[in-house]
């Protein structure tokens, strides 16, 4: 029941005594206040780390040839290994692990692609149909490359809405035709690929096509995915199998690492994860040592204002209060103050983080930190009632002293 009387009491013993409140409250907000703005920072240091990941699946690896490095069945070291459609077709037969793969054939020259009037330099990109998941392409229009222009080579191209923009401003590219490199190449789709990579300045074509159109069984690159819940040994197993294959076609060391360049997404994502799980970590360890510093203030401040009101507690006992009483009045007037300076360093830490979001736009390894506000609500309730609780002692142990000699404390 609201005691009008009892709170009455307590904002006068609040006035009375502003510079203990004021301890006492700000022990509170400063130790939610820091822990907001580090749960916030974590955050954003994941999202950053995250999105670094997001322009292919995590769970794929990128094969380049290399130079070798060893002396190899009377093979001198310094040989360039160029990939072929046998290495693209050998590897994908005999590895149960992978689900999707595509190989990719560089155009040589400048590319450039037209239409009518308009006409600019485009990165022509040579593909098969899983290239779509595999580079996490999205269809805005049309269609993807599928297996029958593969298979029929069919001059077809997908564009990119920068393509789509800069050619045909207005128009619907679909069922038209571009000049790419002097071919005429029919538009089937149009996607989006925006990161960091300019990937959404090109052209998709079968590889199929882009071979026949210059005579060549040559490819550049093997881009491939593992099968769903694939872990990191599996993929350097993958890698170890491919090594094998196109060393049997090129006739390198399989252990010569530098005969092939790997790129293994899958390991690069999980030692990522196990850097933001040391940042959490860490984090978690200086809010929870923030929280036990604003703990041990509130205590030692609720041991001040005991010690300060026992002459009144040996008044009120004289008078009749009950211990429970006298214990509950301080209780309630510490839980008020920490709960209000809680509520105070809460929102001035989201405040602060949503001004941050605002102000300064996403940086690489910062992006959007935000705070689960339901966890941070939940550590400001821990926050009162462990203060509260590490208060009670001392207040018990007053409440428990004889009304004479109470009254005789100085």
């Amino acid at each position: 029941m609201f005691d009008v009387d009892k709170w009455q009491e307590i904002l006068s013993t609040i006035q009375k005594n502003r510079l203990r409140t004021f301890l006492t409250g700000f022990s509170v907000a400063w130790g939610i206040f820091m822990l907001i703005i580090l749960l916030g920072a974590g955050k954003g240091i994941e999202n950053g780390v995250l999105y670094s990941f997001r322009s292919s699946q995590v769970n794929s690896l990128w094969i380049f040839g290399g130079e070798t490095n060893k002396n190899y069945k009377g093979l001198k070291a310094g040989r360039y290994i160029q990939l072929n459609n046998d290495d693209y077709k050998n590897v994908k037969s005999n590895n149960k692990h992978i689900k999707l793969i595509s190989s990719r054939f560089q155009i040589p020259g400048n590319n450039i692609v037209s239409y009518g009037k308009e006409y600019g330099p485009f990165e022509i990109r040579t593909v098969y149909p899983d290239y779509l998941i595999i580079e996490n392409i999205v269809m805005k229009d049309g269609r993807y490359i599928n297996d029958l222009d593969i298979k029929d080579t069919r001059k077809v191209a997908v564009i990119s809405t920068d393509v789509r923009k800069a050619l045909f401003k207005d128009k619907n590219p679909i069922g038209e035709y571009v000049q790419a490199n002097g071919f005429p190449i029919k538009v089937v789709g149009v996607f989006e690929d925006i990161d960091d990579w300019d990937n959404n300045r090109c052209i998709y074509i079968p590889v199929t096509t882009a071979q026949k159109l210059y005579g060549s069984r040559f490819i550049h690159m093997l881009s491939l995915t593992l099968n769903e819940n694939a872990t990191v040994q599996q993929s350097k197993d993958v890698e170890k199998d491919v090594r094998t294959i196109i060393g049997n076609n090129h006739t390198f060391d399989p252990n010569d690492e530098r005969a092939l360049n790997i790129g293994n997404a899958l390991e690069s994502f999980e030692q990522a994860s196990q850097i933001i799980f040391g940042i959490k970590l860490f984090i978690w360890i200086i809010g929870v040592m923030t929280i036990i510093a604003g703990i041990v203030g509130i205590s030692n401040i609720m041991m001040i204002v005991v010690k300060e009101r026992t002459k009144e507690i040996g008044v009120r006992k004289a008078i009749g209060a009950r211990p429970w009483s006298i214990i509950g009045l301080i209780l309630q007037e510490s839980i008020f103050i920490t709960t209000l300076a809680g509520y105070i360093g809460l929102v001035l830490g989201i405040g602060l983080i949503e001004l941050f979001n605002a102000k300064f736009p996403p940086v690489d390894f910062m992006r959007n930190p935000q705070v689960n506000i339901n966890l941070a609500i939940t550590a400001t309730i821990i926050l009162i009632i462990a203060g509260a609780i590490a208060g009670l002692f001392p207040a018990s142990k007053a409440a428990s002293i004889k009304p004479v000699e109470a009254l005789r404390d100085e």
